[in-house]
């Protein structure tokens, strides 16, 4: 049974919004152990809720025409890229983010309209493309993230394998490989669980529609599998451009 959209429904999901601003606000949920992340998570609620109803709105129309659900597509892309971009790095070599979601992501997207199992067609091309960036933005930024934060806390160990006589990218990669690789967990745990301790959103989708059992888990099987290889891709890519430098913290120049 799909839920009502209705007052009782928008009066529960502001219930539940603010059981989170409070938690993570009394409990200091934020590096710095303040109210930073209470803030976000209520501009996050509220966004979600706009983007949603004009997204809504948006798909309808979108679907009727090719131009405009390429466009659209290559929308979802560019706001991954700038979300990952700045939650890695505040200087200008954020716009990298965009390697790693896009060689992970456009092979896959590209591979399953050629064999034809997904159509160009806004109902099935926008929410599959739209999971696989959305997994290959979280890979990125986890992986991203770690990897520096794990460069800058054992700098020494950078510096001693240089002295052992390895190339700069071979130190950083020695230090940052490990903590990058914590980015595939949580992809990895959805898909060993899977169908135990959950049933992710594209199988209940699938039976809501009117799928059979089989037909949708053939779907999430599918995501899944898709999934941990845009993820693996995307974490192996950010480490990369890190290990070399590419990707860093180090403040814009402004001379």
């Amino acid at each position: 049974m799909l839920l009502p959209v209705n007052a009782v429904l928008g009066a529960v999901l502001a219930a539940l919004l603010i059981v989170a601003v409070l938690v993570a606000a009394l409990a200091r949920l934020a590096p710095d152990a303040g109210r930073g992340r209470a803030r976000e998570i209520a501009t996050a609620g509220a966004r979600a809720a706009v983007q949603l109803a004009v997204v809504s709105v948006l798909i309808g129309w979108v679907v009727r025409s090719v131009p405009l659900l390429l466009a659209f597509v290559a929308m979802m892309y560019a706001v991954a890229v700038w979300t990952a971009g700045r939650r890695i790095t505040p200087n200008r070599t954020w716009r990298l983010a965009a390697l790693p979601i896009g060689v992970s992501v456009v092979p896959v997207v590209a591979v399953l309209l050629l064999t034809g199992l997904v159509p160009l067609d806004g109902i099935a091309l926008i929410p599959i493309t739209g999971i696989l960036i959305g997994g290959a933005l979280t890979a990125t930024v986890l992986g991203g993230r770690r990897a520096l934060d794990e460069l800058e806390n054992r700098h020494g160990e950078v510096e001693a394998g240089l002295a052992l006589g390895l190339q700069d990218a071979e130190a950083r990669l020695e230090v940052a490989r490990p903590a990058a690789s914590d980015a595939l967990i949580p992809g990895l745990d959805q898909t060993r669980t899977v169908g135990l301790v959950t049933l992710p959103g594209a199988f209940v989708g699938m039976l809501l529609g009117g799928a059979s059992p089989v037909q949708a888990g053939a779907v999430q099987l599918f995501v899944l599998v898709a999934l941990l290889a845009v993820q693996a891709v995307s974490v192996a890519v950010v480490l990369e451009l890190v290990a070399r430098g590419r990707l860093h913290r180090i403040a814009d120049d402004k001379t």
